[in-house]
């Protein structure tokens, strides 16, 4: 698993990555993630992502969801030096 941090650990990468932020002329995050895409596939996509876990975990039994809760902790515990 990567670590999240992006942000170099050096003093002076960091300053020179907020100068260079500051003072590019490049976009920084504006333009839209679904530009080029179907808009009603989209819609499907969010749609059924938003309701996915609500509706998997409505189906589960207490054991089902104790047996995935197990397997997760297991699996995050495992990761740990």
């Amino acid at each position: 698993m990567q670590k999240r941090s992006s942000k170099p650990r050096d003093l002076n990468q960091l300053a020179a990555r907020l100068v260079h932020d500051a003072t590019s002329d490049e976009p920084q995050g504006d333009e839209d993630p679904y530009e080029g895409k179907n808009p009603a596939a989209v819609e499907l996509g969010r749609r059924g992502g938003l309701k996915g876990g609500k509706a998997r975990a409505a189906k589960l039994t207490s054991e089902e969801r104790s047996e995935i809760a197990r397997r997760a902790a297991l699996a995050r515990w495992a990761n740990k030096p």
